[in-house]
């Protein structure tokens, strides 16, 4: 029968007996742990921390804007072209001596461009003139020998007619008289046909002087002293076949394509408003001129001619891109309507079914989803969700994720 004495003495602690063997399970479990910590703030380092993704942007071009009144139903993108410029050259062969161009230089109608050598035609021009003097020295002896013989044969009619001469002498003098009459007519011919042979050899000598044909500026400048020009290239590649080229400024015009399926949008007449690649803030208005009458069935467009209301503006030159908005009366826009904007094709990307495009700011890609409109070439309208003048990524890669960190590779690595 158990005790009291026995109850309490089971209830001491035995201090001698060995500890419990401890478990190391929960120590694994907690360094694992920690490892995960590390490796997720390192990830974190190498996306935001870090160098990032190198990639190509492009700026998102607004368009549409084009105020009260008027709304832009077709987009097209073309180039400034010259409706007169001139290749000058000279009419003839010869040895440049001087050239009084330079590029960017504006000229005159008329105004000396440059001179070629005119030993050729000068030595032309001394002969001609030698020929038309001994001509008119000619007329000079035949007259004098043709008034002997008219006095002749006056007094002979008058002694032939008193029978005191014969007939055979003074018809004699007549013919004499007849026959020089004849001889001077034929050298004044002589001698008109060397006048107009030194006036021919006169414009051999102007021809050696290169001339601008119209007022203008000149872009190019093709020729140096010494060199051959020539209005035809017989001479292969050693032979020049222009001084310069001149450019009328005020005959500046914007030649754009349009696709064959938006081309009955377009009229002539039709306001346009003209956005310069090189000037993005500065709007130009203007009007169609005419619509080609020709398609291209390689590329299914038609050409347009869009006149410019700055003509002679220094800031518009030859070849420089352009983008034209074709204008008409709309009913007025909502004031919290916006323009959209147009962005290259490249910079579209599918997440998703969702079309979505990467903003970069502050080195940061952030994903945004977008409702898109036309096609326009290589480009895409975007009706929302950019702004013009935003940084778009272009080709994103499938493992950028929103927030992720880039760098904006340089834009000869963009170009190559």
């Amino acid at each position: 029968m158990t005790t009291s004495a026995d109850l309490l003495n089971s209830l001491k602690i035995d201090r001698s007996a060995p500890p419990p063997p401890s478990s190391r399970k929960g120590l694994w479990i907690g360094l694992a742990a920690a490892g995960v910590v590390v490796l997720a703030v390192v990830g974190a380092f190498a996306l935001r921390g870090g160098k990032g993704v190198e990639v190509s942007v492009a700026e998102a071009t607004a368009i549409g804007g084009a105020g009260a009144g008027n709304a832009s139903v077709l987009d097209a993108t073309g180039y400034v072209v010259a409706r007169r410029m001139a290749t000058v050259s000279a009419k003839v062969t010869g040895r440049v001596r001087e050239v009084l161009i330079e590029e960017g230089q504006k000229v005159e109608e008329g105004q000396v461009l440059a001179r070629l050598d005119p030993v050729d035609a000068d030595a032309q021009r001394a002969l001609s003139a030698s020929q038309l003097a001994a001509s008119q020295s000619q007329i000079g002896s035949v007259q004098a020998q043709l008034k002997e013989a008219e006095a002749n044969a006056a007094r002979l009619s008058a002694l032939a007619a008193q029978k005191l001469v014969s007939r055979a002498q003074f018809e004699q003098a007549v013919a004499t008289r007849d026959a020089l009459r004849a001889q001077l007519a034929t050298t004044r011919r002589n001698a008109q046909v060397a006048r107009d042979g030194l006036r021919i050899a006169d414009n051999g000598v102007d021809n050696t002087i290169v001339r601008a044909p119209f007022a203008g500026v000149v872009i190019a400048k093709s020729a140096q002293p010494g060199e051959i020009v020539s209005p035809l290239s017989a001479g292969g590649g050693f032979t020049r076949t222009g001084i310069g080229t001149i450019v009328d400024m005020d005959s500046l015009e914007v030649e754009v394509e349009v696709g064959e399926a938006f081309i009955g949008r377009v009229k002539p007449g039709m306001a346009t408003e003209t956005i310069l690649n090189a000037y993005q803030d500065w709007k130009i208005p203007g009007r169609v001129i005419a619509i080609i009458p020709a398609a291209d069935r390689g590329k299914a467009t038609v050409k347009v001619r869009v006149g410019l209301d700055a003509k002679g503006d220094p800031r518009i030159v030859p070849d420089m891109g352009a983008r034209v908005g074709f204008l008409e009366d709309a009913k007025p826009a909502q004031a919290d309507a916006k323009p959209g904007v147009l962005v290259p094709a490249a910079a579209i990307a599918q997440r998703g079914d969702k079309d979505v495009a990467f903003v970069v700011n502050g080195g940061m890609a952030t994903l945004r989803k977008l409702t898109l409109g036309r096609t326009l070439g290589e480009d895409r309208e975007v009706l929302a969700g950019l702004a013009g003048g935003e940084q778009v990524v272009l080709d994103p890669p499938e493992t950028l994720a929103d927030g992720a960190r880039v760098t904006v590779a340089p834009a000869e690595a963009s170009n190559e």
